[in-house]
């Protein structure tokens, strides 16, 4: 978050004591009910959100201590969440701009699918402060969305509106990546976006729970997800105008998000909802070398993460049905040899009728170091073969974690069907880790 000279923490701590206390306490982590017609959205494991911000710690380590503009900290962070995304089968486009003399990247990627009238955009900023790694600021909002990027993938999600996720870059200059975004926008792309979701610092170390007031309905979504969780919220102030929600408002898009807290000062009233110490900052390293991957709490990364994808699924699935069908998989492993012939991992489907349908999903799991060495078909009991993804070219990232859909209605759904995988090239290797037919 960009630090702001117009407000003290003094003056944030008596406005936050004016607050009314909830008439509850924090409980156990719970899943709110699905709301009907919107798709339940799935358990982010906090344990791979903190994977992402020892990454994060690593590159900054290993770049002078911090991710900042301009800096190869920063670049190397973009670097490491677009190979995750593409691998799990995004849309990715790096969008330059010039700022301080030096190159700014924004990373957006888009999740295929969905109708691209009516977008659902989550957004965090990549960069930190030259002072230190900016684990919390804002690594953890970029490891919560990146975590449920990943996890729409991995869920095969359909969405009834188009999903897309940004990384902004130069924010703590003053939103300089988003705001570069947003004025490239025209008018009509701008009127697609149906709600912009912003989450810079989720992972405070002596946390707040606090919702952006600035829209209602993405107010009381939030809201009414921590109700449910027994965790009360209070509105954001303290980032208003701060963060990369803003260029997006202005340019009069729906705006909504999570905050744990920077540096204004935890209340008396504040720590008897939520825990924590009174009298202190919501993170004393904000800004500073200190904000390492020590400088998280994990409860409030679980909860927020989670929120995220509470949101980006309640947004993007709405009036659609949540999906069902029979799901067969084969979890053993298998070793793909370099530049070979093709192995076959065999599912035998029992107890369907009739034919195998228009949307065959196959969920594939590939760990290999080049996937752009790899051929993947589905053959049918009958020997038919159906390309699922030819990578073969110039596709240098790692992995395919992705769910595929495949025609397959000529097929009689019952027998024994085959995940063929093929390393067409030398040098990489990899296995293939589990897949699966859901119909």
């Amino acid at each position: 978050m960009r630090r702001s000279a117009l407000v003290t923490g003094a003056a944030a701590a008596l406005a936050a004591a004016l607050v009314t206390p909830a008439l509850f306490a924090p409980a156990a982590q719970a899943q709110p009910a699905p709301v009907a017609g919107r798709s339940a959205a799935p358990d982010i494991p906090v344990a791979n959100v903190k994977a992402h911000l020892a990454q994060l710690q690593s590159i900054a380590t290993a770049n002078g201590g911090n991710r900042a503009h301009g800096r190869a900290g920063y670049k190397a962070s973009v670097d490491y969440i677009k190979g995750k995304l593409d691998a799990a089968g995004y849309t990715t486009t790096l969008q330059t701009y010039s700022y301080g003399g030096a190159t700014g990247y924004n990373l957006i990627a888009d999740w295929p699918g969905g109708d691209t009238s009516h977008v659902v955009m989550a957004g965090a900023h990549l960069d930190s402060v030259t002072a230190g790694p900016g684990i919390n600021d804002d690594g953890s909002g970029s490891a919560g969305i990146l975590e449920t990027a990943l996890a729409v993938s991995r869920a095969g999600l359909q969405p009834a509106k188009h999903v897309r996720f940004g990384w902004w870059g130069t924010e703590e200059a003053g939103m300089v990546g988003s705001s570069n975004y947003v004025n490239k926008l025209t008018g009509a792309d701008r009127s697609k976006i149906d709600a912009y979701l912003n989450f810079d610092m989720i992972g405070s170390p002596n946390p707040g729970y606090f919702v952006y007031d600035d829209n209602a309905a993405l107010d009381t979504l939030f809201k009414d997800y921590f109700a449910g969780l027994g965790v009360a919220t209070e509105p954001e102030t303290e980032g208003d105008g701060r963060s990369d929600h803003a260029p997006f408002k202005n340019a009069g898009i729906p705006v909504g998000g999570l905050f744990s807290g920077a540096d204004y000062i935890k209340t008396s009233a504040q720590a008897s909802k939520w825990g924590g110490t009174a009298g202190q900052a919501f993170d004393r390293c904000y800004h500073s070398s200190c904000d390492t991957s020590a400088n998280i709490n994990d409860t409030v990364l679980d909860r927020m993460s989670d929120a995220i994808a509470h949101g980006i699924w309640s947004l993007a699935t709405e009036g659609t049905p949540p999906p069902s069908g029979t799901v067969f998989e084969n979890t053993t492993d298998f070793a793909i040899p370099d530049a070979a012939p093709p192995i076959e991992s065999p599912i035998t489907v029992t107890g369907r009728t009739g034919n195998a349908p228009a949307t065959l999903k196959v969920g594939v799991d590939v760990k290999h170091t080049w996937r752009g060495d790899l051929v993947i078909d589905l053959v049918a009991p009958d020997g038919s073969t159906y390309r699922v993804k030819d990578f073969s070219g110039n596709d240098s990232a790692d992995n395919v974690v992705a769910t595929f859909t495949v025609n397959a209605s000529g097929e009689v759904a019952n027998g024994t069907w085959k995940l063929r995988v093929q390393d067409v090239a030398s040098q990489d290797t990899g296995y293939l880790d589990s897949w699966k037919l859901t119909f």
